[in-house]
């Protein structure tokens, strides 16, 4: 065998010693099943849950249902559906399909959803600030969502509103954002949100996605009224915690997850921080990113816990902005469960 020079043996050597000096990955220590049990109660016990679903280093340790519900049974995730519009952007950028985040949307969407009247200013609104709900467009949302479901073509409409504060600058939650990525990747594409979904999400991740509510041309609601169960939540979450890997697969880059777990804005319904599709804050000295959606639909992914934990609750009015406070504290329980 041909020895190593002196300079190779040197170099290897002092890899093996860096590689032996690197300290363990701390890993959070498993909570027992009488704890596990008693924190699902804690869950059950607020008023809108129908499921928990917890995982720690890649094990199931809760899967519970309440109220008749299933963890394999569909569900409206609400407005959680941006977080998967935001996966979708990001497949798509990695696809070629969108050049990047800050791609006018104009360029992607049909001369003819351009209305004429429109304000010159859309033209300036990206892709990015349109994850980042930083069109500065009046609202789609809240006292204007009605209105707005219910004209004949959403995108005129959304784009139609009139500027409320300069692109990139302060967070205006809007529907209406993420559905013109709906539109502009079914433009871009020739296929429709929930084929790009099933393709370059739910076959990867072995998860089933079912049709859901569609505009009046027929483009996929992009950014609410999705159905998904529990259980494919959870696999979803699971790939955002290992940095987009899930199945033996690269399904989503660790650079484009980092890019959406970045605070870009600041949300004063919840007090946190927004990305690209995810909140983000800080639980029990652990930053979380979320997903959240209307009545408490909710996927939290803990990376200093190893953990990621769905709930789903009931999707119809009344709920108090407050709920999600409620949830957070189960959150807590369950990240001081598995502090070391």
């Amino acid at each position: 065998m041909r020895q190593l020079g002196h300079s190779t043996h040197a170099l290897m050597m002092a890899c093996a010693f860096w590689l032996l000096s690197i300290p363990a990955l701390a890993t959070p220590d498993m909570p027992d099943p009488p704890t596990l049990d008693r924190l699902a109660d804690r869950a059950g016990a607020l008023p809108r849950t129908h499921t928990l679903m917890v995982a720690i280093n890649g094990e199931t340790v809760i899967e519970r249902g309440y109220r008749g519900h299933r963890t394999n049974q569909t569900a409206n995730i609400k407005s959680l559906s941006k977080t998967l519009m935001s996966a979708l952007v990001g497949a798509a950028i990695e696809r070629g399909v969108i050049d990047s985040v800050n791609q006018p949307i104009v360029e992607l969407l049909a001369p003819d959803q351009i209305p004429n009247n429109a304000d010159p200013r859309i033209r300036e609104i990206t892709v990015g600030q349109l994850l980042s709900m930083q069109t500065g467009l009046e609202r789609t949302s809240g006292q204007h969502y009605g209105a707005w479901v219910a004209s004949n073509n959403w995108v005129r409409n959304a784009l139609s509103r009139p500027f409320v504060a300069e692109p990139g600058g302060q967070m205006l939650y809007s529907t209406g954002n993420t559905h013109l990525l709906s539109a502009a990747l079914t433009q871009a594409t020739g296929h429709s949100t929930l084929a790009l979904m099933r393709d370059w999400l739910g076959a990867p991740l072995g998860i089933s996605i079912p049709p859901w509510t569609r505009d009046p041309q027929g483009i996929y609601f992009g950014g609410n009224e999705m159905g998904l169960t529990p259980q494919a939540l959870l696999a979803f979450g699971e790939m955002y915690r290992l940095g987009g890997h899930y199945n033996g697969r690269q399904i989503l880059s660790g650079d484009w997850i980092s890019a959406s777990w970045q605070p870009r804005t600041h949300s004063f319904y919840n007090d946190d921080d927004y990305g690209y599709g995810w909140f983000s804050g800080e639980i029990e000295g652990e930053p979380v990113y979320y997903g959240w959606g209307y009545g408490g639909q909710v996927l939290f992914v803990v990376p200093g816990r190893a953990m990621t934990v769905v709930l789903t609750s009931d999707p119809t009015p009344p709920s108090s902005g407050r709920y999600l406070a409620r949830i957070k504290a189960v959150v807590a329980q369950l990240i001081q469960a598995t502090a070391e």
